[in-house]
């Protein structure tokens, strides 16, 4: 059996570049003719004359601000987005008030790749615990295990005690999920003196994988490795066996550039990714996806020879990514306009024992100081906006630091 999952991956850097503005211009000729919102961004744009880096940098950037406000000038998808009836059999919503479509075919987002270099094989039973509920997430690594002929057990997330003993009785060999979920069921299998092989690989996304945990799980057995990938464009990188960074995908054409701009920085300076896809249906075009990376020299060890980036290295904004969700500044705001004792809030993110923690700091009006039961109040909001539990701390006015920082991310990337 091949180590690579198709010839794509092991092209000669000159034929893949040549190849991929092929198809870019066939991407950007199909947008501006059924995509109604590229139709009009790129009214003065020649597909034809796109056969460059820098000519691609002149093109106009896609932001998650305007898609946005698209979709709520015109929804359901603000007119970029040509999938409709059976092109289009399902819609997801993200944090942050993002609507994603799903194509039809079994990997629409791609991630197949990624799964093949982390190992896994046809004939496989991999244990998924990406949500299925609103977010793309589960069928995203679903439909990438079919498309390799591998059985899935939709098993979402929460319930560890119920994911163990299921995991006790299929033997999945393969996880997908968090790398921190993937922890927690180890754990609690531990606590439960509950054996789990052959559980023997991952492929993890969704937050960092630091070194400390990736030796943690692989102590118990499990190797993993990262895929990078968002539910607008799909997957992007993923790691292969040598751990070199992220091999970019082939159906995608990555950018680095400087934040807020569609200006590229120099050969390994970090900047923001920006990602075109080359599939048509739902084409994103120079999207800007918020993260922070930079390019890496050479090429990967494995074999495969498209360009890597060094991961993700933080965000170009304050979103900040918790147990695989997105939390946004607007998202932070809304809990404190849903109560009027809050004069200030930021959220704290941190790292406790491998594993990330949401805290929620506001400072309060002096009479509401005295007031029971707020941080409870406060703490159920957290969960129906953000869609995630997080605890809570009160302060009194003014102990807040005063820096402009909603999102505190204190996280070490390693």
């Amino acid at each position: 059996m091949s180590e690579y999952y198709d010839a794509l991956e092991t092209r000669d850097v000159a034929q893949r570049e040549a190849e991929q503005f092929e198809l870019l211009r066939e991407q950007l000729r199909y947008a501006k003719r059924e995509v109604p919102a590229y139709t009009a961004l790129l009214g003065e744009v020649n597909p034809d004359a796109v056969k460059t880096r820098d000519a691609l940098a002149k093109l106009p950037v896609t932001r998650k601000s305007e898609l946005a406000q698209a979709q709520a000038d015109s929804p359901p998808l603000g007119g970029y987005c040509a999938l409709s009836g059976h092109t289009l059999p399902r819609v997801f919503s993200s944090p942050g008030g993002i609507f994603e479509p799903q194509g039809a075919g079994g990997d629409f987002w791609r991630i197949a790749r990624a799964l093949y270099a982390a190992g896994c094989r046809e004939g496989d039973l991999l244990h998924n615990t990406f949500s299925y509920h609103f977010t793309p997430a589960g069928f995203m690594l679903e439909g990438a295990a079919h498309a390799l002929g591998c059985t899935v057990f939709p098993a979402g997330t929460g319930q560890s005690e119920l994911q163990v003993r299921a995991m006790a009785h299929l033997h999945p060999r393969a996880y997908v999920g968090t790398p921190s979920f993937l922890k927690i069921l180890l754990d609690k299998a531990d606590e439960m003196d509950v054996s789990l092989s052959p559980l023997a690989i991952g492929l993890v996304s969704g937050e960092a994988l630091p070194t400390s945990l990736r030796e943690e799980l692989a102590t118990k057995g499990v190797d993993v490795l990262q895929a990078y990938a968002t539910a607008d464009v799909g997957l992007i990188g993923y790691e292969s066996p040598a751990r070199e960074g992220l091999i970019l995908d082939e159906q995608v054409l990555v950018e680095i550039v400087r934040p807020g701009t569609g200006d590229p920085v120099s050969p390994g300076e970090v900047g923001e990714v920006l990602v075109t896809t080359l599939q048509p249906g739902y084409p994103l075009i120079r999207f800007a996806t918020g993260d922070l990376s930079a390019f890496m020299d050479g090429v990967s060890a494995c074999g495969r020879t498209n360009q890597r980036v060094k991961g993700w290295m933080g965000r170009a904004d304050q979103t900040a990514k918790v147990r695989g969700m997105f939390v946004h500044p607007s998202q932070v705001a809304q809990v404190v306009s849903r109560h009027q004792e809050i004069t200030r809030a930021r959220l704290v993110i941190e790292r406790v024992d491998n594993a990330d923690k949401m805290t929620f700091r506001c400072e309060l009006t002096g009479v509401a100081e005295r007031s029971p039961g707020l941080a409870q109040e406060f703490a159920a909001s957290i969960r129906e906006v953000c869609k995630l539990r997080g605890e809570v701390e009160l302060f009194a006015q003014g102990a807040l630091p005063n820096d402009g920082k909603v999102i505190d991310d204190l996280r070490p990337l390693d």
